[in-house]
């Protein structure tokens, strides 16, 4: 049994009023609690949502934080874009009020098994994955957290047999407490969000925190070809591994084209590679890691083997966008980190224009020089990191300081010859000139398809 908890008569603040703080506030609301919401926007930031907010009974204190608020209240709820060192919170800790993710709000009213992926990496790609396997096996599956549906929203959808499958970030992870997923999987671990997390050590230890509730009943599938991982692997739960280099004990593994999954010395095939619809070395692990978990949720390998051959990946993440005259423009705006870009580069021999920058988050651009010398004919920079960027790569690769996707695309079309890939790898976030990297992918799709259309008509004048 979980924990649960009775919001009946209690006094709730939630921090931060993106999708994630609207949702808990209107669910906190609706179970009885009195509800104040904070954010450091101003009222006009949120548009109908601050009436909306207040049609409910949440008291709202916009444009800063009040630090009393913060002492006078039975349970304070966090928003993944707010840090967790947020000196109000750092107070209220110490006050003894306790500080959850909405991820440990949500995990406690639940119903059904849950599914929980992190990682550096890959992480909404392998939880649209798992999800589609689950649905594929005629499961009833739910899927949310940081893939963009918070987990209060699907409560009233969830049954005593539902699995939902959760993708989290290590801004979630940080602030559970009983959180217990029956399976966690933990994908691979790569420097990320050191603008916020004071180390990578403090970063890793955010994503393990996955683990940390977990009994022998439950289930961690872990990267055996990670040596971050395996260095780090939990005590409590049944490990499971994959790779896509060796057999494991007990997990997923490739055996010449065929993926096996091995449990209790039993071996059998749930997929081959060449059923296998997603560019890249990277998104064969995150298949490995998929085929897995849903494995373990209950999906038999023929459904596994279906899913894997009707599964097309997910927007923004090595998405094909169009070819014009010849050229591939692909959108992988997901990529808002290092290792993220590198890996989107890796899917490619070549020749590439790639397209990199965003907010920067802190990690070296450095490990860029070798791969894009070899492959690239040319980077095109934007954003707040642009500069940082240039100086990073050096003389390894022609780069041009665009500064607007938009003149990115443009300067990429000019210079891109019939059999190159122009790729939006941004290996930085999206904040500085987007809302989020979603916004960012869509509208370089947009750039895109009005290229797309301006050639369309310049060969129908041509042809009239």
């Amino acid at each position: 049994m979980r924990p649960g908890f009775d919001f009946q008569g209690k006094r709730i603040l939630v921090v931060g009023l993106a999708r994630t703080g609207v949702v808990t506030s209107l669910f906190a609301s609706g179970y009885g609690a009195t509800v104040t919401a904070t954010d450091e926007k101003p009222e006009s930031a949120l548009g109908p949502t601050a009436a909306k907010l207040r049609e409910s009974g949440v008291v709202l204190e916009l444009g800063g934080h009040s630090p009393a608020s913060f002492l006078e209240k039975d349970l304070i709820v966090v928003s993944p874009g707010v840090p967790a060192n947020l000196p109000e919170l750092v107070t209220a800790r110490k006050a003894g009020i306790p500080v959850w993710s909405e991820v440990e709000v949500a995990w406690r009213f639940l119903r059904g098994r849950v599914v929980a992926i992190t990682g550096s990496n890959g992480k909404t790609t392998t939880t649209s994955l798992v999800g589609h396997i689950l649905k594929t096996a005629e499961i009833h599956t739910l899927v949310g957290g940081n893939i963009g549906t918070p987990l209060l929203s699907l409560v009233e959808s969830s049954t005593d047999s539902t699995v939902t499958v959760a993708e989290l970030s290590s801004f979630q992870l940080e602030t559970i407490d009983t959180f217990r997923p029956e399976i966690g999987l933990l994908l691979n671990l790569t420097p990320d969000h050191l603008d916020r997390h004071a180390s990578f050590e403090e970063y890793a230890a955010a994503k393990m925190r996955l683990f940390k509730n977990q009994l022998d009943r439950d289930a961690a599938v872990l990267n055996a070809d990670d040596p971050e991982i395996t260095r780090r692997m939990p005590s409590g739960p049944h490990i499971f591994w994959f790779s896509r280099q060796k057999r494991v004990a007990e997990g997923a593994f490739l055996r010449d084209d065929q993926i096996i999954f091995r449990i209790e010395g039993s071996e059998f095939a749930v997929g081959q590679r060449d059923q296998i619809l997603l560019r890249g070395a990277h998104n064969l692990e995150n298949v490995l890691a998929a085929c897995a978990a849903a494995y373990l949720a209950g999906a038999d390998p023929a459904a596994i083997a279906n899913g894997l051959k009707t599964f097309r990946g997910v927007e923004h993440r090595l998405e094909p966008v169009a070819e014009i005259g010849g050229v591939q423009f692909y959108n992988d705006s997901k990529a808002t980190n290092v290792d993220a870009a590198l890996k989107a580069i890796e899917a490619f021999s070549g020749p590439l224009i790639v397209i990199l920058g965003g907010k920067d988050k802190g990690s070296p651009y450095t490990p860029f020089a070798a791969p894009l010398k070899e492959k690239a004919r040319m980077a095109i920079l934007i954003g707040a990191a642009a500069e940082r960027i240039a100086a990073d790569l050096g003389d390894a690769v022609p780069s041009i300081n665009a500064g607007t996707l938009d003149l990115a695309v443009r300067i990429a079309a000019d210079h891109a010859q019939s059999g190159d890939v122009v790729l939006f790898a941004p290996a930085c976030s999206s904040f500085d000139q987007f809302e989020n990297y979603e916004h960012r992918g869509r509208t370089f799709k947009q750039l895109v398809n009005q290229l797309e259309n301006r050639s369309a008509e310049s060969a129908q004048a041509q042809k009239g």
